[in-house]
């Protein structure tokens, strides 16, 4: 039984060890069909925002998001909506909140891509190296990003 149990873990374990690290060179699509690698952004700060229409906090952060992008060439913001039910109403929506940086109309395995999200808003902030810098969960400012970008410039 010991041995059958020895087997069963080592063979968990290998199967863990061939997955790839959660965020190490993701892909995600936007809604306008484009494919963006973590690896295509070196030099850039990649901010990677989990959000949803429903969801309060979520929608105060947005304007913060499209001031950081506007402000900074340094930064690439995406945005990720999640639990929603009609894509097309998500698109109308970040387009009336004035988004101005990529939407990704994701689920679970989008989530999984990058890392655990157990609720929203949830952001990861990679370095411009593509190293996982920050997992921010809750609402994030444009003042908590703008410090954490200068501070480990």
């Amino acid at each position: 039984m010991r041995r059958g149990l020895f087997r069963a873990a080592f063979a968990l374990l290998l199967a863990f060890a061939a997955l790839p690290a959660a965020g190490a060179d993701f892909r995600l699509t936007d809604s306008d069909g484009k494919l963006h690698h973590l690896g295509d952004y070196r030099g850039k700060w990649v901010i990677v925002n989990f959000w949803a229409t429903w969801c309060p906090p979520c929608l105060e952060e947005i304007p913060d998001l499209v001031a950081v992008t506007d402000s900074r060439k340094d930064v690439q913001v995406f945005g990720v909506a999640m639990e929603f039910q009609d894509s097309k109403q998500v698109l109308q929506f970040a387009e009336g909140m004035f988004v101005n940086y990529p939407i990704v109309l994701g689920d679970r395995n989008t989530a999984d891509l990058i890392g655990k999200v157990q609720g929203l808003p949830t952001t990861f902030i990679y370095d411009p190296q593509g190293k996982l810098s920050v997992r921010h969960v809750g609402k994030i400012t444009r003042k908590q990003i703008e410090r954490l970008l200068d501070r480990k410039s």
